[in-house]
């Protein structure tokens, strides 16, 4: 045997060849995958449903990101915030797709790309709230009026039933069945209380007058209270059930999107909170007078609300707690750091603008 040189068996060959499978087989499966699975939570107009088919801005961004890594995929949709989460951070999804934002909490489950969208929360409200019974009766209520009208019942009765008694004993024309006597006088009880005037006869004469004189003044003064009392109570309640920002939102009951940051930061400030999957169920319960107002992500209620003029209602106030959206990988993916760098090329190729501006228009 020369000197340097190596007999090579067959034997040989066959484990160096089987180790460069070994180490080169990872990165083969990572590119030639068979597809992905993709969650989704429909939220319009980041991911919109229409005809079994999904569309919108998030989904249009990651096909094209999807097609230049040579990627494919199928989608699987869920319920919630919550639910995409979970699945994601299990394992069960390979890419989490929506306007999901991007949180301490959130990153400590799973990967977050390149941020690609900046938002954060505003409130949506019924443009026709208005004050109704209830509402009115409820303030009455609170300022402690209904007990005070129980009382002038209580009076307006005993007056009903003295008057008859005095009338049944003076006045020879007075019904003698005490049904039509007590209706009688509870008609111009009622006429004293409501309009301070009456139109029984006097049988006493200046005693009568004076006494008269005294008893409208009585009504004036029931009249007066009422009124003052249901005006104050109205305006009360028009100018609280004006809603213009956080500070007005205090101990009503607001609704929120199931697993989403605008849920943990009502939960946060200890506001009062109802959980929905979607927002035509929030907008549902608060045509219907269930909540006083929804909190979300600005873009999405922006755009049902231009998109949905039949829905009369509104965004208010200003943009609070900013964030950004991502799209989400379970921990250590090894397709976080190429999809980020696509993201990172859809936005200097203006990309990312072109689809902001065909979802929201100029205005954003």
């Amino acid at each position: 045997m020369k000197p340097g040189i190596f007999p090579c068996r067959p034997a040989c060959l066959f484990v160096l060849l089987l180790l460069f499978c070994t180490i080169r087989l990872p990165a083969q499966q990572a590119d030639t995958a068979s597809y992905l699975k993709v969650g989704v939570y429909i939220s319009p107009p980041f991911v919109i449903e229409q005809d079994n088919r999904l569309f919108g801005m998030s989904i249009e961004l990651w096909d094209t990101i999807a097609a230049r890594l040579r990627l494919s995929c199928r989608y699987e949709k869920v319920p919630t915030f919550r639910e995409l989460i979970s699945e994601t951070s299990a394992g069960n999804f390979d890419v989490a797709i929506t306007n999901l934002t991007i949180t301490q909490n959130r990153a400590r489950r799973i990967d977050f790309t390149q941020p690609w969208y900046d938002a954060g929360l505003r409130i949506m409200i019924d443009k026709d709230r208005e004050a109704g019974i209830s509402d009115i009766i409820s303030g009455l209520y609170d300022a402690g009026h209904l007990r005070a009208y129980a009382w002038l019942i209580l009076i307006i009765l005993i007056a009903t039933l003295l008057l008859t008694l005095f009338d049944r004993k003076f006045d020879r024309e007075f019904p003698r069945r005490w049904r039509e006597g007590l209706a009688e006088s509870f008609y111009h009880v009622m006429s004293v209380a409501t309009s301070g005037k009456t139109s029984r006869k006097n049988i006493f004469g200046w005693k009568g007058r004076v006494f008269s004189a005294l008893w409208l003044v009585c009504g004036v003064g029931v009249i007066a209270y009422v009124t003052s009392s249901v005006t104050s109570v109205m305006t009360t309640l028009s100018l609280t059930n004006q809603i213009h920002s956080l500070a007005d939102l205090s101990g009503k009951t607001v609704g929120v999107f199931t697993g989403s940051v605008a849920e943990e930061y009502a939960n946060e400030r200890g506001m009062q909170t109802l959980s929905y999957n979607s927002i035509d169920d929030a907008v549902h319960a608060l045509r219907t007078g269930q909540i006083a107002a929804v909190i979300g992500d600005a873009p999405v209620l922006e755009y049902y609300g231009h998109t949905h003029p039949e829905a009369a209602v509104t965004v208010v106030g200003p943009l609070f707690k900013p964030d950004k959206y991502g799209f989400g990988l379970p921990l250590h993916s090894p397709l976080t750091k190429r999809i980020t760098v696509e993201l990172l090329g859809a936005n200097e190729r203006g990309l990312i603008a072109a689809l902001r501006k065909k979802y929201f228009g100029d205005a954003r």
